[in-house]
């Protein structure tokens, strides 16, 4: 069956499900007219290269999946200069597809989206990250009203001080908009965007969460591999073991590491809370999406590729392994490393 004879209409639920996601950028939501590559998908394959997907088998068998040269020789003649092919090539280097780097990433590169929804999270996500949130607004909760009120999610945070009906509440809320500075009709405003700060830690934190037992295991596989007869007398795949556990353990403990001081420098906000004392927590933890964004989504795509193939320990033998390692898993390490290496200095505040 062709490429073509397999493309469906685009299903909002799937685009708002792949724009989730850290290594997936539907170009529906990129400025592109044509039909069929507009229904396509770039993504971050094993290797951490950007292909364009432009059709997957629907039990997961496979995929078509073309480099941006092939693509522009095939369906745009050949011509590198046509707009859609430069903005491709503009899209291909692009080291994370989470909607909090491309915020940045497609400003950098003078990219506009079709809509602005494209750069925030969908309904669904959002309210699954209510768990990570509530430390979050629990704090602020307090502060406000004295003790936590029954809400599902941050919307309903804002919601609540749309239209508090309690005095003391609104006592609270006065002494806030003093605080900083701004009308109290302000407000709401102001928590969407401690709302949606705070939100990009919540959605980095569940990333972190899902993948980090599986690295644990991997790393633990990479022990046990190193220990085989046979492997162990190969220097090559001996060097590309101590590799991958560097660049792995260095990067996961670096992550955790911005984590623990992003929680030192929000500690308590809102007892001590004003505009400029958010706007710099804000500016830093913004100043970090990309470094944390695009390493997990490197770390994401090579663990979950591993995963793929080999989901339990006892799935596949030492020699399926090493080659996997060798072919797929050890490629791209020097990118987690550049990214890593360019992240800004860690400050208190």
């Amino acid at each position: 069956m062709s490429a073509a004879g397999t493309q469906k209409e685009l299903d909002p639920a799937e685009v708002d499900r792949q724009r989730d996601s850290l290594h997936i950028l539907p170009l529906c939501t990129m400025p592109i007219e044509h039909p069929f590559v507009k229904r396509a998908l770039m993504i971050k394959n094993a290797r951490l290269d950007s292909v364009i997907e432009m059709f997957k088998d629907v039990g997961g068998a496979g995929s078509g999946q073309r480099d941006v040269d092939a693509v522009a020789k095939d369906i745009y003649q050949g011509k590198l200069s046509h707009p859609e092919v430069v903005l491709l090539r503009k899209l291909a280097t692009l080291n994370s597809y989470d909607v909090y780097s491309l915020r940045i990433l497609l400003r950098a590169q003078d990219i506009k989206v079709n809509e602005q929804e494209a750069l925030k999270l969908s309904a669904e996500k959002t309210k699954a990250l209510s768990s990570y949130m509530k430390s979050f607004t629990r704090p602020l909760l307090a502060e406000v009203y004295g003790a936590e009120a029954n809400i599902d999610g941050f919307e309903d945070v804002v919601k609540l001080f749309r239209d508090p009906d309690v005095k003391k509440a609104r006592e609270k809320l006065n002494l806030m908009a003093a605080k900083l500075g701004i009308e109290i009709t302000a407000i709401p405003k102001f928590l969407e965007d401690y709302a949606d700060i705070f939100l990009s830690l919540s959605y980095y934190r569940e990333c972190l969460d899902s993948i980090q037992p599986v690295i644990e295991d991997f790393l633990a596989e990479l022990k046990e591999l190193k220990k085989n007869f046979q492997l162990k007398n190969n220097p090559m795949f001996m060097t590309t073991c101590g590799q991958l556990e560097n660049v792995f353990s260095n990067v996961t403990a670096s992550i955790v590491g911005r984590f623990e001081n992003f929680d030192r420098n929000t500690k308590d906000m809102w007892q001590n809370i004003s505009a400029d004392r958010f706007r710099k927590v804000e500016a830093l933890i913004s100043t970090y999406h990309t470094t944390i964004g695009c390493t997990l989504c490197a770390l994401s795509v090579k663990i979950s590729a591993w995963q793929n193939l080999f989901p339990r320990r006892g799935v596949g033998s030492p020699p399926k392994k090493a080659e996997f390692i060798m072919s797929e898993m050890r490629h791209g390490l020097e990118k987690i490393v550049q990214i890593e290496k360019s992240a800004p200095q860690v400050v208190a505040l």
